[in-house]
């Protein structure tokens, strides 16, 4: 079944499937890089690994600061009540146990994709992301985690290819404005001095066509994404899973809100 959507198909984010496909996408693009590549170059599949600490409640802490704070009564006065949402635990009466919030670890992996160069040594060429929402969301582990390895890609001689399918959250942090479009697509070069290309890509029309670069004097390899999408979407059945009447996470407004509804009308009657 094909996607009601030319280009990037929205719902997938908002319908809880984006773990599924952004493990698939990796696994196209290294794919699809591996049988063009010449033959000196190895296309490789990483992984990022981390933890974030969640309370007993699920809702995530970073960094692990536990919010419950202990006391005990002194000469049957009732403590006193501090600003903010720290929590007090006490016992109720003498002997009695308390009661205390216990903090668990989520474990999250993310994947990527890297290009080596094997002449006349291994070396790193360039590294390819699919961005997930916890890189775009300041001040968690994820995002502390891929923008460090961000800048040491731009700043060391590594080809940087960013993929960005994610309405949602905030996009990495650049000098100039990021384009007005639901996706970006960029391309650092390392040659280029902190000079990005970026591409604007959108859910009406297919993704554009981007350099993968390589070495010189090896020419790029061109990465056509939007057929990757189509057969991830058709193999991984989301038509028959995502519920296209619910309204989309982010909400969309204006032209776009009203070209998504008409979209969906018409699919909706073709099935």
């Amino acid at each position: 079944m094909k996607s009601p959507f030319p280009g990037m198909d929205p719902y997938i984010e908002s319908s809880g499937l984006w773990g599924d496909f952004h493990n698939d996408l990796v696994i196209e693009i290294k794919h699809a890089l591996s049988r063009v590549a010449p033959e000196r170059y190895f296309v490789r599949s990483g992984e990022r690994l981390y933890h974030v600490f969640v309370e007993s409640r699920g809702k995530r802490k970073h960094p692990l600061v536990p919010d419950v704070r202990i006391t005990t009564r002194t000469n049957d006065k009732k403590p006193r009540k501090k600003s903010g949402s720290v929590a007090v635990a006490e016992p109720s009466a003498p002997g009695d146990p308390m009661v205390l919030r216990a903090f668990h670890s989520e474990e999250h992996r993310e994947t990527f994709v890297e290009i080596y160069e094997d002449d006349p040594e291994l070396r790193l060429v360039t590294t390819i992301e699919v961005l997930s929402p916890s890189n775009k969301h300041p001040g968690t582990e994820g995002w502390i985690q891929y923008h460090n390895k961000r800048q040491s890609a731009l700043l060391g001689g590594v080809h940087l290819v960013e993929i960005d399918l994610l309405r949602g959250g905030r996009r990495p942090l650049m000098v100039d404005p990021w384009p007005d479009s639901p996706y970006t697509l960029l391309v650092g070069r390392a040659d280029e001095q902190l000079h990005c290309r970026v591409w604007q890509a959108y859910f009406d029309r297919p993704l554009p066509v981007i350099p993968i670069p390589l070495t010189n004097p090896d020419a790029d390899i061109m990465l056509d994404l939007q057929p990757l999408i189509d057969t991830i979407y058709d193999m991984s059945r989301y038509g028959r899973a995502i519920d296209y009447d619910k309204p989309l996470k982010p909400p969309l407004r204006g032209a776009e809100a009203t070209w998504v509804k008409a979209q969906l009308g018409d699919w909706q009657k073709s099935r």
